[in-house]
């Protein structure tokens, strides 16, 4: 097996061309490379979803994809969500609003999730959000305030891209 292998991946909007180790995990490869801690390691076995992020449009456990998989591909963590100047993204907004956080541990995974889910699905019922977050861990909540959340959230895109609509007809 080779030292290292090139990977050429899209990660938040920006292309990195990388020599890595082939058994480095895109979480580690993440946190460790590229300096995005916002990527959680819990369990390191897929099991409690804090490492999910977006490869190519599907939510995906970080901890269980090794980063020369990814060759070509495009990821967004956690640190895509906000814009440049700090403006947090509508589901980091219900997410506060509707007190769908408490020690912090499961959010990244929960917001990626969410996000691949509106993306979806743009006004999920709680089914929908309970079906697409049911493997995300949250030792804190009972998980209500974070279904309120994504819910909320799915209303602020809806009413942003009404919004923007309105705008260009104007």
């Amino acid at each position: 097996m080779p030292d290292k292998v090139r990977v050429r991946i899209t990660v938040n909007g920006t292309r990195h061309d990388l020599l890595v180790e082939p058994r480095t995990l895109l979480a580690d490869l993440l946190r460790n490379d590229l300096a995005l801690a916002g990527t959680h390691l819990g369990c390191e076995q897929g099991v409690c979803g804090a490492c999910t992020v977006i490869v190519d449009d599907t939510a995906t456990r970080s901890c269980l994809v090794f980063a020369a998989q990814l060759d070509g591909s495009s990821v967004r963590t956690v640190e895509s969500l906000a814009a440049a100047d700090g403006t947090l993204h509508p589901i980091q907004r219900a997410f506060t609003q509707e007190h769908g956080l408490q020690c912090g541990f499961c959010t990244p995974g929960m917001l990626m999730g969410a996000c691949e889910l509106l993306e979806r699905v743009p006004e999920p019922d709680r089914e929908d959000v309970e079906e697409a977050l049911g493997g995300n861990l949250c030792r804190c909540t009972g998980y209500q305030n974070i279904v309120r959340s994504v819910c909320a959230a799915g209303r602020l895109m809806a009413d942003r891209t009404s919004s923007e609509q309105s705008e260009v007809r104007a």
